[in-house]
């Protein structure tokens, strides 16, 4: 049994779903099919309330449009013997919408409570119509058996709770295709309507096929798989046929966007394989993600870049302490609920340096610098300083210190092409080295370290 999940772009247009359709129905025994808002609902969900919180009266159109974008899939897709029941469905979620559109209109406001229950209503109406669309498929409910609890003012998946219920609402074997909403989800205590964020869909689908032991999770989007870099920057970049779950982690955690990086967690421990296949190129054999992959690269996997990151800096003899300056930095940025990038290297040897999400920077130099007062006041912590327009590189593959000298090789590359390199985490990690720059050379220094690493060439 497979679980399929498709992103927004794979149910975006008439032209997308037709290709859906094929896939499943092409399927030799039922699945489970997730499926995301139609492409871009979400964010003009979103930007939508926010209008009507402002008091501007376009929400009114922005409905009207909403409803009109999901009748003309319903007209071109659904079986007439369908049509009247899923439209009936769809017209009674928009009006809901424009209800709560026009509510936050009256009090100019928009509570996040509110706003999560907005944005559920694109899965909502792509699930039901994606439903329809298909032979021998019902519609789940995911806020029926998703359940979340808060945890540092976030809302996350409460696994035992949505485990047990997933098997519930989901029985095996499946008698036909059955095709839910990723994405959103109901809190376990109060019953409101939460979200698991960016990427939920991908989640979702990992939590389903973990759940209910699928031989294959597969993970349709609109590339042909995970490749060497971003094709954008690097348009040679080549697809990667097959890599480790672990190199999958890291390319997605240092910025690579074709999975979201928790959707691997739940499936890796139950050793469910992932495809990454796209919808629009169906035939292409994408990328497999297993245990372990298929060979080891006799170079790199891939390369993948972070930008708006800063780094925090403590500078003094205190950083001799490995052991203190690392468990009382960590401490103070969990504390705080600051994820860490990685740990790096600067050009000072008395110096420890953490680099973070920029966003997240002015609250980890409070944070460290009321963790290290004492040490501030009497001198063996000299300061905690802050860098920011910065971009971290990764370089991705297991076993990466069998590459004897990678790190420093990079490094030279760049700095002879004028790049400042800020720090380098190499040799902390199995599987990734990684180099801080400015944002500035962000494009320039991706370039040279994919040609150094895939041509032995260095491009400009």
């Amino acid at each position: 049994m497979k679980v399929l999940k498709f992103g927004g772009t794979s149910v975006g247009t008439v032209d997308s779903l037709r290709n859906v359709k094929r896939i499943v129905d092409s399927l030799e025994e039922p699945a489970v099919v997730v499926v995301s808002a139609l492409g871009g609902l979400t964010d003009r969900l979103i930007a939508t309330a926010r209008a009507a919180a402002q008091g501007e009266d376009s929400f009114r159109d922005d409905v009207a449009g909403f409803a009109r974008r999901h009748s003309e899939i319903i007209e071109a897709l659904v079986p007439s013997d369908r049509r009247t029941e899923v439209s009936a469905t769809v017209r009674g979620l928009t009006a809901q919408l424009l209800e709560i559109y026009t509510g936050l209109s009256l009090i100019r406001d928009l509570p996040a409570k509110t706003l999560d229950l907005v944005v559920s209503f694109g899965e909502r109406m792509s699930s039901v119509i994606v439903a329809d669309i298909l032979e021998n498929a019902v519609h789940a409910d995911s806020l029926e058996f998703i359940r979340t609890e808060k945890w540092f003012n976030r809302d996350i998946a409460a696994r035992q709770l949505t485990d047990s219920l997933i098997s519930e609402k989901i029985a095996l074997p499946l008698a036909a295709t059955v095709v839910t909403g990723g994405f959103i989800s109901r809190d376990k205590d109060t019953g409101d309507i939460t979200n698991l964020g960016r990427g939920g869909s991908d989640y979702t689908a990992a939590l389903i096929a973990a759940r209910l032991g699928a031989d294959l999770l597969e993970i349709w989007t609109d590339v042909d798989g995970f490749m060497t870099a971003d094709p954008r920057i690097i348009p040679d970049a080549r697809v990667i046929p097959d890599m480790s779950f672990i190199e999958s982690m890291e390319l997605c955690s240092y910025g690579a966007k074709v999975i979201y990086p928790p959707t691997i967690y739940p499936v890796f421990h139950r050793n469910i394989p992932i495809r990454i296949l796209n919808t629009h190129n169906p035939s292409a054999p994408g990328t497999l993600i297993t245990d372990s992959s298929d060979s080891l690269p006799a170079d790199v996997r891939g390369v993948s870049s972070v930008k708006k990151t800063a780094m925090v800096s403590v500078t003094g003899s205190l950083t001799a302490n490995v052991a203190e300056i690392n468990s009382r930095s960590f401490n103070a940025m969990a504390r705080n609920g600051i994820s860490i990038l990685l740990v790096a290297q600067p050009a000072s040897d008395a110096a420890f340096s953490i680099a973070l999400a920029e966003a997240d920077a002015g609250k980890a130099m409070e944070a460290l610098r009321a963790e290290f007062a004492p040490e501030l006041q009497e001198g063996s912590v000299r300061e905690v300083s802050l860098e920011t327009d910065l971009t971290v590189l990764a370089v991705v593959r297991e076993s990466i210190k069998e590459i004897k000298g990678l790190g420093a090789r990079l490094v030279n590359t760049l700095q002879r092409y004028g790049v400042d390199v800020k720090a380098v985490s190499d040799g902390a990690s199995e599987t990734t080295i990684a180099i801080i720059v400015p944002d500035s050379d962000a494009v320039r220094s991706l370039r040279l370290v994919h040609s150094a690493c895939f041509s032995g060439q260095q491009a400009q």
